[in-house]
């Protein structure tokens, strides 16, 4: 477990892809809970650990992950999300170059919660939910490119569901369009930065995820200089 930043109030860890934020149905241990071991142990707390749990992460996405340490955090740091002053940066490999090197992407996002997937329609339909990002290209290697990613909303599958209805499906998502998996199940899709103001000190924070593992990140970003 990797801890970027850490505090009184908050607590920021990189997740691995694979793990998941918070218990669902599949049983398996969430992050959640290593961080409350982390916590527990690392000052000796008795009892239970709070920890609340802001935003969440697609199991195969990795990437930075903000949990609150103390209510009052929780508080302030949820309705900061819900006003859109937590300004998150995602990074995705794809296979194909989009046709504009940056642009919006506007679609009308339904769920299908059966599947656990999202589809995208160009025009208002039944049951779907508006969805906006801002893309631009950042790097490009001989096969596979990086591209920079600005949620402006926040719905399920939003970035791989807009993503692959551009005609760029993030490498190894399956479940959108790529044509084979990745080897350790993972997508390419990185929660890269973080940004906003601390819930109570009121300091700027921002913050950094290492690149994953896969070298194939390091490769294209060298590749095109970044």
């Amino acid at each position: 477990m990797k801890v970027i930043y850490e505090d009184n109030h908050i607590i920021v860890i990189s997740k691995e892809s694979g793990e998941i934020v918070q218990g669902d149905k599949t049983g398996d241990a969430p992050l959640s809970d290593y961080v409350k071991d982390y916590i527990k142990e690392k000052y000796a707390k008795p009892g239970n650990v709070f920890l609340g749990v802001t935003h969440r992460l697609d199991r195969p996405v990795s990437g930075l992950v903000v949990f609150a340490r103390t209510s009052k955090a929780l508080s302030r740091l949820n309705d900061m999300f819900r006003k859109g002053e937590v300004h998150k940066t995602y990074w995705a490999i794809v296979k194909n170059r989009p046709q504009a090197d940056e642009g919006r992407l506007t679609h009308w996002i339904v769920r299908n919660e059966k599947q656990n997937k999202s589809y995208a329609y160009d025009h208002e339909v039944k049951d779907s939910k508006k969805a906006v990002l801002d893309y631009r290209l950042l790097a490009s290697g001989d096969n596979y490119h990086i591209l920079e990613i600005n949620l402006l909303t926040g719905r399920h599958h939003q970035i791989r569901c807009q993503l692959a209805a551009m005609g760029c499906p993030i490498k190894g998502d399956l479940k959108y369009g790529a044509p084979r998996s990745n080897p350790d199940g993972s997508i390419s899709l990185l929660s890269r930065h973080v940004e906003f103001v601390h819930p109570v000190s009121k300091q700027p924070i921002r913050l950094d995820a290492p690149l994953p593992s896969d070298v194939l990140w390091q490769k294209i970003l060298n590749k095109g200089c970044i």
